[in-house]
């Protein structure tokens, strides 16, 4: 009997298809688990093994949780007297197996002894999980309450319940310790139905029952509880099944390419300011956020019936003001639960007591479940209590346990209950393409980059933004400008402007001065800017460093701006940051300093500094100052200003003695500005040179952060390129070792000047499919029409920047500079091109454009 022609595919498509009429998961789970059941007994049966053995269900087959596509694992028990060699048993076992792969049941099996059953589950804690729920099918009933009997006696709770709890702090970090990406997996993630998982896992070991209503029976939950976790638990699992019959396998990640028809099957209509995927990725993270929360007070409601005696040690919180609160096991604990009742206002200062010591390390249970039924109390006459503010910028302003303190307001509700703007953008999605988290998770993720350069044990990670802001007087404003940068996105208006109003009536309310406030301000509306100039402008340029220094207004208000962008971007996604985007901002931050030092843009005396350092370098290696004129005197003003003295050492280095060299010269080193490599080509100019270089860069999986072309007097290209990545790093090679290997290849693949390759048309990533970026293509001339300044915006995939490039060769139109920026999915390149035959042939420039636009949209 082949797949497909076989009872229980009809009882799939029959249960699959009600499902999808009324959503009843628990029903559906059922029906698919008593079909398997009845299909795999018949074949057990006909198989002739009978009573010879037990046929178990494991796993989540074991605990009749059976989704569409989910694993059907299965134990074939054997009492130890039989002998599993025997030919008849054999023969028998491997039939049964057999017949399962051929009705179409893709069954995980496993065949075992009684004594190896309970050896392996006492030695492995997966192996433990999978058959605490193992559930009879059919054979041997003896065996199988033989087997249950000698499990339970071997069960140690204690050694057990600590197990599941360090798998789950694995798997949470694993995670990245949130709910809140994009992409959730709604078995695994935080907040997931695992965490459930683990609940019921640890309670049955501990003989407190099967099921959550047991739970609450045992008094370890609410009745309110109660209702949220099966609630929660419900949605979970419906949105998995759907997941599965949407990809028609199993597929427990919520994939963007899933969420707009997941959300049809959830009956959600678009409204004019949100996706229906919106609207359900946001019920979604409300409740993981609910389940993460009953799932801390479970785990230690247990823990304290499996080790009482450490459960009742408590200890004083020192401190005046703080006899309402005590420590125990290392969580914060209230005296009375009816607290927050009696003192809101004591609310607060929970979160305050908590960062000012560093030896709690969470909330008890008590304390989550008194929040939440004070939230009622978090009210607008709450918010503008002045006990309120004041504990609020007190925590704000404390030294260390800012970051987990507002992680936890946050967990709790409380920070957006206290910060309306704030619980609006709470699993708010932002599509795109760069953000890898919800708006809240990234501003949390940008406060916590802020706080981590003003502590000790991370200074080492961005020295020079320690150093600033240990001489920052007031640092918590910085603080303050990361919680309010993104807070008003997805109002349907400029974030940036919203934000000045929140941010300004925040400061108002919380008596902050007339300086502090326009900092705060100004920061929040100027928090993209800096980024913006330095990933798109040329910072060489005296000019744009003048009129960004004029913005900045003064030393301060660069040195917070500087601060915010760093900790901003590095908090957007770990694809997004890079050492050569770190280099550009730090560029940027000294340029400008020293314009706001009073020191004026001086090309002359910029040129002079950089080629004295250079020389004092090209000394080191025994060259002379004159042995450099002959090369330095073919390059102009622009290269000695463009290029840092370390470079122009480099370069020197290597081609004082070959200017007139007859074969292409490539060398390369380890990139300055971290990992990657810097290539330099020097070779007689040729039009298609730049495409030919990214040719062969693309065909060895390189990606280009960084090129910088210029041209000598005597006809010479001489190129810069910082790139990154490889499939030969990605195997585990080392960039050094790459050195000679590119040096070699691309030095021949420029001599040959064989015809260019068509570009290949690369795979857009699947958020890119989802939320496809309009491509934009502007071609825009400079005052003198000497340069046109192309701008380039797309969805990223391989061997893009290589089609721009032979776009160009094939009108001759030369690069002059190229800045690569890469964010996440999506390009935003910038290109300063000759404006020799652009400026001469409007025609030129229309066509250009247009084979431009279709290059990105292809």
């Amino acid at each position: 009997m082949r797949s497909g022609a076989n009872p229980l595919n009809d009882a799939r498509a029959l249960a699959c298809s009600d499902f999808l009429q009324n959503q009843n998961v628990t029903k559906l789970m059922q029906k698919l688990s008593q079909a398997t059941d009845a299909l795999l007994l018949h074949l057990w049966n006909e198989s002739g093994l009978h009573h010879d053995a037990a046929l178990l269900a494991v796993g989540g087959y074991g605990r009749g949780e059976l989704f569409p596509h989910s694993d059907i694992d299965i134990l074939v028990l054997l009492d130890d007297q039989t002998n599993s060699h025997d030919q008849h048993v054999s023969s028998n076992i491997e039939k049964f197996i057999a017949r399962c792969w051929d009705s179409g049941l893709e069954i995980g099996s496993a065949v075992r002894s009684l004594s190896e059953c309970l050896s392996e589950a006492a030695g492995d804690i997966t192996v433990r999980t999978s058959v605490l729920e193992a559930r009879l099918i059919g054979g041997n009933r003896g065996l199988f309450k033989h087997f249950k009997h000698n499990l339970d006696e071997a069960m140690d709770p204690k050694a057990f319940f600590q197990a599941k709890l360090l798998e789950l702090q694995q798997r949470h970090y694993k995670y990245q310790e949130t709910p809140y990406s994009l992409e959730p997996n709604c078995k695994e993630s935080p907040g997931g139905l695992r965490d459930l998982q683990i609940i019921l896992w640890v309670s049955k070991a501990a003989g407190l029952g099967n099921s959550f209503a047991d739970l609450h029976k045992k008094g370890l939950i609410t009745a309110r509880e109660l209702k949220e976790l099966n609630r929660n638990q419900k949605l979970l699992q419906t949105i998995r099944a759907n997941l599965h019959l949407l990809a028609k396998r199993r597929q427990d990640v919520l994939v963007f390419d899933l969420q707009a028809a997941l959300a049809k099957q959830f009956g959600i209509q678009q409204e004019s300011t949100r996706l229906a995927s919106e609207e359900l990725m946001r019920q979604y993270y409300w409740a993981a956020k609910a389940v993460s929360q009953l799932n801390t007070i479970l785990v230690q409601n247990i823990e304290a019936l499996l080790f009482p005696k450490e459960a009742r040690t408590t200890h004083p919180i020192p401190g005046l003001g703080n006899e309402m609160f005590i420590e125990r096991q290392g969580l914060l604990d209230i005296v009375d639960s009816d607290l927050y009742q009696k003192h809101p206002e004591a609310i607060l200062q929970t979160f305050l007591v908590f960062a000012k010591n560093p030896a709690i390390n969470g909330l008890s249970a008590t304390v989550f479940r008194s929040l939440y039924n004070a939230r009622q109390l978090m009210d607008a006459s709450w918010r503008k209590d002045p006990r309120n503010r004041i504990a609020f910028m007190d925590l704000l302003k404390l030294p260390d346990g800012v970051t987990t303190a507002f992680r936890l307001m946050n967990q709790t509700s409380v920070l957006g209950r206290y910060l309306p703007a704030f619980r609006r953008i709470v699993g708010q999605m932002q599509h795109d393409l760069f953000h890898v988290y919800t708006v809240d998770q990234h501003i949390l993720m940008v406060l916590r980059n802020v706080r981590r350069f003003m502590i000790i044990e991370h200074t080492h990670e961005f020295p020079v933004c320690s150093k600033l802001i240990a001489s920052f007087e007031k640092s918590w404003i910085i603080v303050l400008a990361a919680l309010f940068h993104d807070i008003a996105k997805g109002r349907g208006g400029d974030h940036s402007e919203l934000g000045k109003r929140d941010s300004r009536a925040f400061a108002k309310d919380h008596g902050l001065s007339a300086d502090e406030t326009e900092l705060l301000v100004w920061l929040v509306a100027e928090h993209l800017t800096m980024s913006q100039i330095a990933q798109k402008q040329d910072i060489t340029d005296p000019e744009v460093i003048t009129a960004f220094a004029k913005r900045m207004r003064d030393e301060r208000h660069l040195t917070a701006l500087y601060l915010l962008t760093v900790a901003d971007i590095r908090g957007t996604s770990p694809k997004v940051w890079n050492a050569w985007k770190g280099k550009l901002l730090e560029d940027l931050y000294r340029a400008t300093l020293r314009v706001l030092g009073g020191a004026k843009p001086d090309p002359s005396s910029e040129l002079i500094q950089n080629q004295e350092e250079a020389y004092r370098q090209l000394r080191l290696f025994g060259i002379e100052d004159s042995a450099c004129n002959e090369l330095w005197q073919q390059l102009d003003v622009a290269f000695f200003l463009r290029q840092e003295a370390g470079d122009i050492a480099w370069l020197t280095r290597h081609l004082f003695n070959r200017v007139h060299a007859d074969e292409a010269i490539v060398r390369g080193r380890l990139s300055p500005a971290g990992d990657g490599l810097q290539i330099a080509v020097y070779v007689r100019d040729q039009a298609d040179l730049f495409a030919r270089i990214c040719a062969y860069f693309e065909r060895h999986h390189f990606s280009i952060w960084d090129a910088r072309i210029h041209t000598t007097k005597h006809g010479y290209a001489l190129d810069t390129f910082q790139i990154s990545g490889s499939h030969l790093i990605e195997e585990g090679g080392s960039y050094r070792d790459l050195i000679q290997l590119v040096e070699y290849e691309l030095a021949e693949s420029i001599q040959k000047s064989a015809p260019l390759p068509e570009p290949s048309i690369g795979r857009l990533s699947r958020q890119s499919k989802s939320f496809p970026i309009q491509a934009r293509v502007s071609l825009q001339p400079d005052e003198r029409n000497q340069y046109f300044a192309l701008t380039l915006s797309a969805s990223d995939r391989s061997g893009l920047l290589y089609a721009v490039a032979k776009a160009l060769a094939k009108h001759r139109v030369s690069l002059h500079t190229a800045r690569i920026n890469t964010l996440g999915e999506r390009v935003e390149d910038i290109m300063l091109l000759d404006g020799t035959n652009l400026s001469k042939n409007p025609k030129l420039q229309i066509q250009l454009e247009t084979e431009l636009l279709e290059v990105l949209a292809a």
